[in-house]
């Protein structure tokens, strides 16, 4: 097995903010690690590189044609889109990814942020701390709805690893599961079933996304859709920003017509300070962690190192290319 690879990680902070280890990548050669790489630092950085690990940095067809050294690509997560594949393809680059590190952590987070909203469980810890506990002439308070997930609907869009996750998640708090999904009824385990788009937003009191992005559902989760839904309904978003339009679930939060969203992802990331949702009614949004558990960023790592060699060893795994 060849040991002198040139190895660089052009942004290496979120994966690994400092908890955890680069090091193991070290045995396949000479390693470079960047916590970040702004735009114009990527060739300078890259142009030596046999491979190159990113999660965010951006390598298109014309940042490809200026690393003539490059023979793969490890992207440090399960989307893709921020390789240019049929550039890497046309130049014989490896191109890999990371499947299935951040399944239990996504689907812990759905409910994180479903049980939150259900027991207002940060408003009230929050008022306990302005001392209205303490000034209450009752042993308990609560002016905000409290309410049970058992015997409320799940509705999941897209019953993949993660998606499949949250659903037994819901089954275990006693909820109906109903999903949008290419499996039949026949296929699916007992507890959830299938029914169309429609249905799925008619019918659900917690409505979860767990599909990935497409030309064709850009967007999907508008105005005319969002309508559908029940008034006491939550929709979750976990997966991708940019499935729902964010100027219209904020339109259907300020009047009423849904009654809450929870949402991890935007359209933008880091978000434009204008975004309706920042300021949209009983809109709980959580900064892109839903896979950043150190279990799962560890996760992450080690099938990163694994590919790695895999690679170097003849035998790529996880290709995406």
């Amino acid at each position: 097995m060849k040991k002198n690879y040139s190895i660089c990680v052009l942004d290496a902070f979120t994966s690994n903010p400092g908890d955890l280890s680069w090091d193991a990548l070290r045995q396949f050669g000479e390693l470079q690690v960047y916590e970040r790489s702004p735009e114009e630092k990527v060739i300078e950085r890259a142009k030596d590189a046999d491979i190159l690990l990113t999660n965010k940095v951006i390598l298109d067809e014309d940042l490809i044609k200026k690393l003539p050294r490059l023979k793969y690509i490890g992207v440090l997560a399960t989307g893709y889109n921020v390789v240019d594949i049929h550039a890497a393809k046309a130049h014989n680059i490896v191109v890999t990814n990371i499947p299935a590190y951040s399944t239990d952590s996504v689907a812990q987070m759905v409910f994180a942020h479903v049980l939150n909203i259900y027991n207002q469980v940060q408003y009230h810890a929050q008022e306990v701390k302005k001392g209205r506990w303490s000034g209450c002439r009752d042993f308990s308070f609560f002016d905000k709805p409290l309410m049970e997930l058992k015997g409320k609907t799940m509705g999941i869009v897209g019953l993949g690893r993660i998606g499949m996750a949250t659903a037994q998640l819901a089954l275990a708090f006693g909820m109906e599961v109903i999903a949008l999904t290419s499996k039949t009824k026949d296929d699916l385990p007992a507890g959830i079933s299938p029914v169309s788009e429609d249905e799925l937003f008619r019918k659900s009191d917690v409505l979860s996304l767990h599909c990935p992005l497409t030309p064709e559902n850009k967007g999907f989760v508008q105005k005319e859709k969002l309508a559908l839904m029940k008034t006491g309904a939550i929709l979750v978003n976990l997966s991708r920003g940019p499935l729902v339009n964010e100027e219209d679930l904020a339109w259907a939060l300020n009047n009423d017509r849904l009654y809450a969203a929870a949402v991890d992802v935007l359209s933008k990331e880091p978000p434009c300070s204008d975004n309706p949702l920042l300021a949209a009614k009983n809109c709980y949004i959580t900064p892109h962690i839903a896979w950043a558990t150190k279990e799962a960023r560890a996760r992450l790592i080690a099938q990163a190192v694994e590919n790695v060699r895999a690679f170097v060893e003849g035998h790529p795994i996880n290709r995406i290319d």
